[in-house]
């Protein structure tokens, strides 16, 4: 018996220590409550009902598969290509996109120059060598970034907020937008508060001339450690002068598209989601037929499909979504570039099925 409690006791102080990690961020327990109207019963709320699972699955099921029974092609055959845009010398003038993989990417539009979710470490989780990077998707680091107008993070998960990456962009970042609460987490890093600006959804504030945006729902769940939606997930509507965007982060569908479309659009382009779906979790991450229904819904003229492409965080094969989103799409025009190649957000474009050469 003693035996039994000291090997506890070893592993709660062991599991304490790591989760106390700077990486893990801060959380304001309970600040939120009277403020937000998003907050409720201790944590931030969707708007309707989100099971973290589907109905009649079962974490021992979900866990099972995803560890022992994950499809042999879940990752790329071969190095994913890639290209290497110059952001240091772009062309001021040019109103252009870089994907960097999975949500990832840079615009730069009007003459501001922005930086969604950057993750450049090589992993997607505190444990790296769980969610290693496909070969070939690392071909920007921090040192490629210029200096940053708007940092937009879509919410804390480590696929879209990642330590490492933010420390060393810290120099780089004027202004930071996020959803409420993912605030702590930079402030704790060391972020000056007056760069921060954290909302909650249907919220507006306008960064500069001509630059507006509104913070919009989305159908997740956020949270770095044992405690989940301490903070805010959300989606940004971006007016410039010249383009009206809307950055989806990470979202299952629900009836706040159509609200969105319909209040804000329409969209000279939207970037949505595609990938890490399963049908066992599918309120919380879209199936491919619900991204190109959302992208009708918000009222796109153009749909950019993310969340594919450099980290294995399902249990479909790494070109499945590209592969399933492009034979169910009709209509919808597709920006599929590889990663690093450059969009013109301002002329048509056409671009390859890149993914097909490299198989699994």
């Amino acid at each position: 018996m003693i035996l039994f409690i000291f090997l506890l006791l070893a592993v709660i102080t062991a599991i304490s220590a790591f989760l106390a990690q700077p990486k893990f961020g801060r959380i304001d327990k309970n600040r939120w409550a009277g403020i937000s109207p998003n907050w409720r019963e201790g944590k931030f709320q969707n708007q309707h009902l989100t099971p973290d699972l589907t109905e009649g699955v079962s974490y021992y099921a979900v866990m099972k598969e995803f560890f022992f029974q994950k499809n042999k092609r879940i990752k790329p055959g071969a190095w994913v290509p890639s290209q290497k845009t110059d952001l240091l010398s772009l062309d001021p003038h040019k109103n252009v996109l870089v994907w960097f993989g999975h949500s990832s990417y840079f615009i730069q539009v009007d003459g501001k120059k922005i930086l969604v979710d950057p993750v450049f470490s090589g992993a997607a989780s505190p444990v790296k060598f769980t969610t290693r990077s496909f070969p070939g998707t690392d071909v920007y680091t921090t040192d490629d970034m210029p200096a940053i107008d708007y940092l937009f993070i879509s919410h804390d998960h480590w696929d879209h907020l990642d330590y490492e990456t933010i420390l060393k962009l810290k120099p780089k970042i004027k202004k930071i937008i996020t959803g409420s609460g993912t605030g702590t987490h930079f402030r704790y890093w060391g972020y000056e508060p007056g760069k921060i600006i954290e909302n909650d959804w249907n919220e507006t504030v306008a960064l500069d001339e001509g630059f507006i945006v509104h913070t919009a729902p989305a159908r997740h769940f956020s949270g770095r450690g044992l405690k989940r939606n301490q903070s805010l997930w959300i989606s940004f509507v971006l007016k410039t002068p010249n383009h009206n965007l809307y950055l989806g982060g990470d979202s299952g569908y629900d009836t706040h598209f159509k609200e969105i479309g319909d209040t804000y659009g329409p969209f000279d382009l939207a970037i949505l989601e595609c990938g890490q779906y399963d049908k066992s979790w599918k309120y919380i991450h879209m199936m491919p037929a619900e991204v190109i229904q959302a992208a009708h819904d918000l009222q796109a003229k153009k749909l950019l499909p993310v969340h594919w492409g450099k980290f294995a965080l399902a249990n479909h094969d790494w070109d499945t979504p590209i592969r399933t989103l492009s034979a169910l799409n009709h209509g919808m025009p597709l920006l599929t570039p590889m990663i690093g190649e450059e969009v013109n957000l301002d002329k048509e474009q056409g671009f390859g099925e890149w993914w097909l050469a490299v198989g699994s």
